[in-house]
Parts: C-alpha cells; sequence; structure tokens
C-alpha cells in the first residue's frame, strides 16, 4: 500500500453520471471512515457543481488530463487509491492504470472488457507486485454479485461440510433497471475492436482467459449461447449477457485464492426465464433476440447506425426510477458426499446499472483505503483482494442482501 499521501482516496471521473452516483455514497460513508477524499477530473466547474451537488462545499478538487501521462502520475502519486468511473477503459483507461501501477497506488473501476483487463495484467502485473498497488477491476454489478456471491456460498459451505462446492450454478432470477450507456459502450468498443483483431476474440471465447499465465484450463466450456433447461433450478435457462466476464472473474478469483474452490471447480452463469412452455417460451425469445442484436452489433455499418438509438455514457435513470430497481441472484451449489445442495440468494436494492453499482463501487473503493490489506500488490478480483471486509460492508452499508435457503 502506498505510503502517506495527501488523499486516502481520488474519485476520478466525478462529474459523469455514474461518478456522481459514487460521490454521493462516497460524501454519505467517507467520514465514518475517517477517509480523506477528492473529486477528480479535467472540468473543474463541472466538479464544483457537483461538489454542490453532494453538499460538500469543502471537498478538495484534483484536476488532471485523462490522456496525459504526466498528469495522472501527478495524480496518481497524490493519493493512496484512485477509483475511476471513465469508461470504456480500453479508450481511457490505460494509462491510469500504468500511473498507477507506477506509483504504488490501489485502484478500482467497473469495467466489464475482458480483453483490456487481460491486457493491463500482462502489461503491468510484475510491476504491480513491485511497487505494491493493488489493483481491483469489476467492481461493480460486473462483477461484484457473482464473485462476492460465489465467495459466500463457498464460505458457508466450508462451514457446513468441511469442504468447498464443486460446481455452482447461478442464475439472474429477476432485476429492474437498464443497461447503462457507460456498459453499451464498452460492449461497442470491445466489438469494435474484436472485428479488427481476431486475437480480441479468442480472449473474448475464452472461459479462462483471466486465469493466471501458465495455468491449465479447468473444465469449464464456453458460456452456453442457446436456451437450456437446469434442473438444480427446475426452470429453463437463457444466455446472460454479462456472464462473459463474470464467470472468468469468478474462475481467476478461485486461481489467485489457491485453488479454494477447488482444482476442477465450475461455475455456470445465466438468466432464469420459468417452467414449462411460457418458461421455454420466454428463453427462446431472450435467446433469439441477443443472438440477433449480437449479431447486428457485430457488423460495423449496423453497430454505427444502432449508435443513434442505444443509451450513451452519462445517459441514465432518475432518482426514482433507481430507487425502484433491483437485482436477485441465485445460486445452487453441489454438496460433496451426496448431501443436499446449498442455495442462496443475493440481492440488490438499487437499479443493477447505477444505483446498486455506484454503492458497490464506493464500497470497494473505500475497502481498498481503509481495511486492512489482505493481499499485497497485483491485480485482484473484487473476491481475492478484498474478500470478506468488501462482503461485510455491502450487506451493512450498500443495500445487499445474501440468504442461505433454509
Amino acid at each position: 500500500m502506498a505510503a502517506e499521501r495527501e488523499f486516502d482516496l481520488v474519485l476520478w471521473g466525478a462529474s459523469g453520471f455514474t461518478g456522481v452516483l459514487v460521490a454521493e455514497a462516497l460524501q454519505r460513508r467517507a467520514s465514518e471512515d475517517g477517509v480523506r477524499w477528492a473529486l477528480g477530473g479535467r472540468n473543474e466547474k463541472k466538479l464544483s457543481g457537483v461538489r454542490e451537488a453532494i453538499a460538500a462545499p469543502e471537498l478538495p478538487i484534483v484536476i488532471g488530463d485523462g490522456d496525459d501521462a504526466a498528469s495522472l502520475k501527478a495524480l496518481a502519486e497524490r493519493t493512496r487509491v484512485v477509483c475511476t468511473t471513465v469508461g470504456p477503459y480500453a479508450k481511457y483507461g490505460s494509462k491510469l492504470v500504468a500511473a498507477c501501477v507506477a506509483a504504488g497506488t490501489d485502484y478500482c473501476d467497473l469495467t466489464g472488457e475482458v480483453h483490456w483487463i487481460r491486457r493491463m495484467i500482462d502489461a503491468h502485473e510484475t510491476q504491480a507486485r513491485a511497487s505494491g498497488a493493488r489493483i481491483v477491476p469489476t467492481c461493480g454489478f460486473d462483477s461484484i454479485p457473482s464473485d462476492l456471491g460465489v465467495f459466500a456460498v463457498q464460505r458457508e459451505m466450508r462451514a457446513r461440510h468441511g469442504a468447498p462446492s464443486a460446481h455452482i450454478q447461478c442464475g439472474v432470477a429477476d432485476f429492474r433497471g437498464g443497461m447503462s450507456g457507460g456498459t453499451i459502450a464498452s460492449m461497442l468498443d470491445m466489438l469494435e475492436t474484436a472485428e479488427r483483431d481476431p486475437s480480441i476474440r479468442r480472449v473474448m471465447a475464452n472461459p479462462y482467459s483471466l486465469d493466471p499465465e501458465g495455468r491449465a484450463p479447468g473444465p469449464d466450456g464456453r458460456d452456453a449461447l442457446s436456451p437450456q433447461y437446469a434442473e438444480a433450478f427446475a426452470q429453463w435457462t437463457a444466455p446472460f449477457v454479462m456472464a462473459g466476464i463474470n464467470t472468468r472473474v469468478v474462475r481467476r478469483s478461485n486461481a489467485l485464492q489457491d485453488d479454494a474452490y477447488g482444482r476442477d471447480f465450475r461455475y455456470e452463469e445465466f438468466m432464469l426465464t420459468g417452467d414449462g412452455p411460457a418458461g421455454a417460451a420466454r428463453a427462446w425469445g431472450i435467446a433469439g433476440g441477443m443472438g440477433v442484436g449480437m449479431g447486428a452489433l457485430s457488423v460495423g455499418p449496423l453497430r454505427r447506425l444502432a449508435t443513434r438509438w442505444l443509451p450513451e455514457p452519462g445517459d441514465g435513470p432518475t432518482p426514482e426510477q433507481q430507487e425502484r430497481g433491483f437485482w436477485e441472484l441465485r445460486f445452487h451449489a453441489a454438496a460433496p458426499d451426496g448431501a443436499p445442495p446449498l442455495c442462496a440468494t443475493f440481492r440488490g436494492d438499487r437499479d443493477p446499472g447505477y444505483g446498486s453499482t455506484s454503492k458497490m463501487l464506493a464500497e470497494s473503493a473505500l475497502s481498498l483505503a481503509v481495511d486492512p490489506p489482505l493481499v499485497e500488490g497485483g491485480f485482484w478480483t473484487p473476491a481475492s483482494g478484498l474478500g470478506e471486509p468488501l462482503f461485510q460492508r455491502l450487506v451493512t452499508h450498500a443495500g445487499l442482501s445474501f440468504e442461505v435457503d433454509a
């Protein structure tokens, strides 16, 4: 962890739609933890407006240029933690990661861009270990609910049976709230990059693409793209658009925790659509719509045409819509020695793309700034790098609840 500096935490990109929500969450929580924090970005006028909006007139402002390495170096050297909402990260995040790694500054973000995370690991893992910088991507809806949900299920499984589950399935049971403009922008950027570079498609397709280099792959195959019937849930399932990042983060967590879930651990993730003919019809409808949509977005001219109607970064729901939103994930974990399976439910009390995500990122940043470190420098997942302290923060302060079914 970085030595004593001017700030404990800088929120970078604080004037964007998601950045303002994270700033609100930090303003509610940072004083409880005694955290010295600041708003960061390019535009002082906009940042001053954020400061007024969250009723924090004395909060410091840090101005910088996200495309200038020297500016980002100065930013990283002033703070112990950088929390950034500026995406797509493959376009706007690489220089900031490099600056944090060089300065030994801890870092967290909201990325779901598998190819970019892989590139950052390959480029900076060795230096991050040397400098002590803990780099923790994927600290929003992708992929905290999946990653810490599995973490909590395995904790309960070991408490009950003395061994982890070798196979966990996660079903997205329900949610309310649209996908964020930033998530869509990241997805479009990934598709555009993959169109130019076939190696990116291979990274995105590899179920173990985020595992440490040289590690032999486990038993999981590619994510299902068609409807299937899940006996564990007695429901039909459809592909879940975020499974492509969530499953890989969960598998990396297992690898980074020295196979705490088992060397042959399997993890699957999908949407639950219900039972009977109605559930099957819904599953086929979702899968068909995703197939057509992703196929169209993979074609350059169609992708550029579609951007006229898709939400843009900075677009988002009203506060009332965020409060009415929610998400719910259900886990089914096979137990050892023929024991009954363990089932659990993980819920969030706001829309997944903004209201809940902003609180998850804020608590991740505070955990890096305040909680005793569990790991040394390197690239970590939420479960492997922040683990139980972050889980407790989320259920205490971020509106998340985890329940094991009786």
